[in-house]
């Protein structure tokens, strides 16, 4: 809005009564709140997947590019594209990519072992550990888990290791797991997780790696979208 605009607003509302302007050491001031008129934004599109927001941007779906715009990676499963500050100091947000993960994953939390199964084999990627895991929970005998030692990291689990036959083995701690916690079109972050059991049987998983898997994720998100918007200029990717 213009000065001039600004200005007729205010006389407008002086001559309604309902605001009066007062000076005092030079500065204006009313004496009720009166607020600027924004100026009118375009509502925000939601995608799921970093392929839908490089193709938006590629495509100039929308005529925008002739100014420099900002993608922000704000998290494992959210990037935000924005525009540059506006005359009122606010920026636009054309578009917000937001991952769709899997539902089923807990962590902290002891769960039987048939839900622990189901959730290792929809949920994290196959690997070395996980293979491992199927192995235990799989095969677990209807028993007692019990501690080795005092330091109370190992444990073992007794397991039928054939048709009628049972054996103890150690259960591995830590685990190397990588869960689907990020957009698909970028490699899912390893990262170490505590595993225990109790007796029921139940088993859990303990996230172990103070958190370093969301940087990481991050970073690989960064890659990605300036290697597939290398030719756009005018996108700046931060994360």
């Amino acid at each position: 809005m213009s000065n001039f605009a600004e200005r007729e607003a205010l006389e407008y509302l002086v001559g309604l009564g309902e605001t009066e302007v007062l000076e005092i050491d030079g500065k204006k001031f009313t004496t009720n709140q009166v607020y600027k008129v924004k100026d009118p934004v375009p509502a925000e599109l939601g995608v799921t997947t970093l392929t839908a927001l490089v193709d938006y941007i590629k495509n100039d779906i929308d005529p925008k590019y002739g100014e420099k715009l900002l993608m922000h990676v704000k998290s494992p499963e959210r990037v935000i594209l924005y525009s540059t500050l506006r005359e009122d100091k606010e920026r636009e947000t054309y578009i917000e990519a937001k991952a769709l993960l899997p539902d089923n994953i807990y962590f902290n939390d002891f769960l039987d072992t048939e839900r622990f199964n189901i959730m290792l084999q929809s949920s994290f990627i196959d690997g070395k550990d996980r293979a491992l895991l199927l192995k235990v929970v799989g095969n677990i005998k209807d028993s007692a888990v019990k501690q080795v030692g005092d330091d109370g990291v190992s444990q073992s689990a007794t397991i039928k290791t054939g048709v009628a036959s049972v054996h103890d083995v150690v259960v591995p701690n830590p685990v190397i797991l990588a869960p689907f916690r990020t957009f698909p079109e970028i490699e899912q972050p390893e990262s170490k997780f505590i595993f225990r059991m109790q007796s029921g049987p139940a088993a859990a998983l303990f996230e172990a790696d103070g958190g370093a898997w969301r940087n990481e994720a991050m970073s690989r998100i960064k890659k990605y979208l300036e290697d597939a918007l290398k030719d756009i200029k005018a996108v700046k990717v931060i994360s």
